[in-house]
């Protein structure tokens, strides 16, 4: 058996209320996430594959199955998501970061902006990303289903996420209906920049 397994939410279900309703957080994790690590786990079973490190699985992802490459993402993703946020978040990035996203996007209101016409932009379900490039810049992008810039199968926008907000309905639907922007907006009350700090200097160390 392969080593993946659901992990915990570091808070409870209904601490992200209003802002990320309790119902919603528990489907999406106990269901949908779990989901994503059952059939991983049969996916790579089927396939004889021994690989227990999703990092590195993902950067050679286009060697894989469509059920890996759905369901690895998949766990990837949720489980960054869930990293990230937080009842008691800190609400500005500072150091390092906020010093490039300043010199990369003019400044934080703008990288905002620009986060929330990716996710508006992404038709249908998906992800958008804050990531660090290969060559230590950064930039926003959206990928389709559960697929993130650190897959090989990307032509561009390849990097290590730091912050992705899914946009799939079944993370905001039961809040926010169709307003998918109203849920990109309430976002930021619970992103816990402390972690997307850490990331950060996580993916600098990577491709040094």
């Amino acid at each position: 058996m392969n080593a993946f397994t659901l992990p915990q939410l570091p808070y409870a279900y209904d601490a992200l209320e209003p802002f990320i309703d309790k119902a919603t957080m528990t489907i999406h994790h106990q269901k949908h996430h779990q989901a994503y690590v059952d059939n991983l786990n049969a996916a790579l079973e089927q396939a004889e594959e021994k690989e227990t490190d999703l990092d590195s699985l993902l950067q050679r992802i286009s060697e894989y199955s469509p059920a890996v490459r759905n369901n690895g993402g998949g766990h990837f993703n949720h489980s960054l998501f869930w990293e990230i946020l937080s009842p008691e978040p800190k609400l500005l990035p500072e150091g390092k970061l906020a010093e490039v996203i300043d010199s990369t996007f003019g400044n934080l209101d703008t990288l905002k902006t620009e986060i929330k016409k990716a996710g508006l932009g992404q038709f249908g379900s998906g992800w958008v990303w804050l990531y660090v490039k290969f060559n230590g810049s950064i930039a926003v992008s959206s990928t389709p289903n559960q697929d993130n810039p650190m897959m090989d199968i990307q032509s561009t926008n390849r990097g290590f996420p730091i912050l992705g907000i899914d946009v799939w309905e079944h993370a905001y639907y039961l809040a926010y209906q169709n307003k998918r922007a109203d849920y990109l907006d309430a976002f930021w009350a619970v992103l816990d920049w402390a972690s997307v700090e850490k990331k950060y200097e996580e993916a600098l160390s990577k491709i040094k």
